[in-house]
């Protein structure tokens, strides 16, 4: 089978292109390399001694999207282009929704135009906003706390109405939780461009001494020490979990939560990483940020049924592989 990745320059897009690549699916990548690195292409292909086709392109240029269905004849697509960044979706709403909903608009009709009917689609937990009750399952409420979100949200929502239109549709919809950690070779992993967001690479920059220290935010939070709960996961982890969707992939709307059903605290994060890699991470307690809420985790338990899949690697691997990969891209 030929696939089509959407982001595959990316955090989680790379490691699933290796789990593709060794699971013996061809691969062609389409990335604008926004936030991501093009030297990730030679990581992918060291790791598994397999090429991958690489097209440096925006998917909202329709004319040019064409062309490369026209060329490739794709059997299916994993969906992973889009920005992510919750504080900035908030000061630049217009610029995620018209990246993250137009792109998904274009990349839908040229797999109509061109037959292509299975669609696997990056989403994520922030689809279920302030949820109040834990473990999330794939039936809990839904809402959104920002246009990030909001985009996941109307996207699942357009591939619903979709599938309805379009008996021949196959789609999966995975609701990721916290992915964390790189792969154990230490050549590829998250490093995104600019000032990172995400807990881990801050962590990372922090332990390296590039960053001074993390701001833990909030400290007053109903939990076991005060501070946030979520739901880490291991990428590679969660790429399997992408080779599992796209074995099983059946006509309709198939969701899925990809996580550990754990829920680990931020000072929990902190003192595992220190342990693991023998290390010191400086941090102080701030504020709350609006709309953190106090815990996020999920049950996996539909997956592990259906998919026959489940997350294996723990919170020590999660640490210690992220750091490798800092260490090595340095």
């Amino acid at each position: 089978m030929k696939i089509l990745v959407t982001g595959g320059i990316g955090f989680i897009g790379s490691h699933t292109c290796v789990e593709l690549l060794e699971d013996g699916f061809d691969v062609v990548v389409v990335d604008n390399l926004i936030n991501s690195k093009p030297e990730v292409i030679n990581s992918i292909e060291k790791i598994t001694g397999k090429k991958i086709t690489f097209y440096k392109e925006d998917l909202r240029n329709k004319k040019v999207l064409e062309e490369i269905f026209e060329k490739e004849k794709f059997d299916a697509v994993i969906h992973f282009a889009g920005l992510k960044a919750v504080g900035e979706s908030v000061e630049k709403p217009l610029m995620y929704f018209d990246n993250n909903l137009i792109s998904t608009i274009y990349l839908l009709e040229t797999m109509q135009k061109y037959n292509v009917n299975k669609f696997i689609f990056s989403s994520s937990a922030t689809v279920y906003g302030a949820a109040k009750e834990m473990p999330l399952t794939e039936d809990s409420p839904l809402g959104v706390l920002n246009p990030y979100g909001r985009t996941k949200l109307m996207i699942e929502e357009m591939l619903s109405d979709l599938s309805a239109s379009n008996k021949n549709m196959e789609i999966t919809i995975l609701r990721y939780f916290n992915p964390v950690g790189a792969h154990e070779s230490g050549l590829i992993g998250e490093d995104p461009n600019g000032i990172p967001n995400n807990l881990m690479p801050i962590i990372t920059n922090v332990a390296s001494g590039k960053l001074d220290k993390l701001k833990v935010f909030g400290n007053d939070y109903p939990t076991k020490d005060g501070t946030g709960i979520r739901d880490y996961i291991h990428v590679v982890d969660l790429a399997k979990g992408h080779i599992a969707a796209l074995n099983y992939i059946k006509p309709g709307v198939s969701i899925y939560n990809l996580g550990t059903g754990k829920g680990y605290s931020v000072l929990e994060m902190i003192k595992t990483f220190e342990e693991v890699n023998n290390t010191k991470v400086n941090f102080v307690y701030d504020k709350r940020r609006p709309g953190d809420i106090a815990e996020c985790y999920a049950d996996p338990s539909k997956a592990k049924k259906e998919l026959k899949w489940e997350a294996k690697k723990d919170i020590d691997s999660m640490c210690s592989d992220a750091y490798k990969y800092f260490k090595n891209s340095r």
